[in-house]
């Protein structure tokens, strides 16, 4: 996906492109798991949207829920959510941060190779 360590550097358009291709595709798995988490919490534990929509968001951010949850059903819904929060936060950052990863390294071993 990237140029191996032997090639020269990305020009700044094509990493713009990579940043934006990375971020694009973060954002759609943030959006993925906050729809899965306002079904869940309206279906399941039975919060109006606005109040599903607060606590999936505050989960998927690393807060915690706002409301209390009344049934089993709804708190194991909670659990599972939270997990599936915490993954996909980190997946996603990963994913985000990979062009500038990738760049920042690559451009150190350049630097290593011009002075050795």
């Amino acid at each position: 996906m990237y140029e191996p360590f032997n090639e020269p550097l990305a020009s700044k358009k094509k990493f713009k492109q990579r940043v934006m291709k990375s971020g694009k595709f973060a954002l759609m798995i943030f959006i993925a798991a906050l729809t899965i988490g306002v079904c869940g919490y309206h279906f399941i534990a039975d919060l109006d949207w606005v109040d599903a929509f607060l606590n999936a968001s505050m989960i998927l951010g690393g807060m915690g829920a706002i409301n209390d949850l009344n049934s089993n059903a709804a708190k194991i819904f909670a659990g599972c959510y939270a997990l599936f929060s915490g993954v996909t936060f980190l997946s996603s950052m990963a994913i985000f941060m990979s062009p500038v990863i990738h760049r920042i390294l690559h451009k150190l071993h350049i630097d290593a190779n011009v002075d050795s």
